[in-house]
C-alpha cells in the first residue's frame, strides 16, 4: 500500500484538477505514480520532463530507449518501471524475456546497468562505444533521460506506489 496516497480529484484544488486533466489530454491516461505526484503539480512537472527528453532522443528508436530503460528500471528493482517497459515491448510484439539485443540496444543496456551500478565508474569502453555512436547533445540527453528513469524508480519504490492494475498482465513471471 503506498505510503502517500493518491489524489482525490473531487476534493483537490484547482492547480491539481487542472494538472490532471492536461495529462490525461496530452498522454491519454493517468497512472497511480501520477496521481501521487499530482500532490505537487511542480513535482509532477518535473517528472513528466522524461516526455521532453525522449523527443530530445528521437533518433534513437523505441525499442532501445526501452531497453535502456528497463536495465535501469531493473538495475533498481522497481517492479512499476519494470512492467511498464515490458508492458512497452510486449504491446510492440517482443517477449522482454528472450531478446535478441542488437548492438546499440546491447550497449544501451549496459550502459544503463552501469549508471544504477555505481555512477563514478561506468567502463571506458562504455564511453568509447557511446562517443562513437552518438553525439554530445545525445549523450547529454541520455544521461538526463537515465536520471530521470532513476528517480522515478526511486519514488516508486520509497513510495510503495499501487501497483497499477492494467500493468498486472505484464509483470514478470514468478521465478
Amino acid at each position: 500500500m503506498s505510503q502517500i496516497p493518491q489524489i482525490d480529484y473531487d476534493t483537490a484544488s484547482e492547480e491539481i484538477r487542472t494538472a490532471h486533466d492536461e495529462e490525461v489530454r496530452v498522454r491519454g491516461r493517468m497512472t497511480n505514480m501520477k496521481r501521487t505526484l499530482l500532490h505537487s503539480p511542480a513535482a509532477h512537472r518535473i517528472y513528466a520532463e522524461w516526455f521532453t527528453l525522449r523527443g530530445e532522443l528521437a533518433a534513437i528508436k523505441d525499442r532501445p530507449i526501452w531497453i535502456f530503460s528497463h536495465a535501469i528500471s531493473k538495475a533498481t528493482n522497481s517492479r512499476i518501471a519494470i512492467t511498464f517497459f515490458r508492458r512497452a515491448l510486449i504491446n510492440a510484439g517482443f517477449n522482454p524475456d528472450a531478446l535478441e539485443l542488437s548492438e546499440e540496444e546491447a550497449l544501451l543496456d549496459a550502459f544503463g546497468k552501469a549508471i544504477v551500478a555505481n555512477s563514478n565508474a561506468i567502463p571506458a569502453e562504455i564511453w568509447t562505444k557511446l562517443k562513437a555512436r552518438y553525439d554530445s547533445k545525445t549523450l547529454v540527453d541520455l544521461v538526463a533521460f537515465a536520471g530521470i528513469m532513476i528517480a522515478t524508480a526511486v519514488f516508486n519504490n520509497v513510495v510503495e506506489v499501487d501497483f497499477d492494475p492494467e500493468l498486472e498482465a505484464f509483470a514478470e513471471p514468478n521465478p
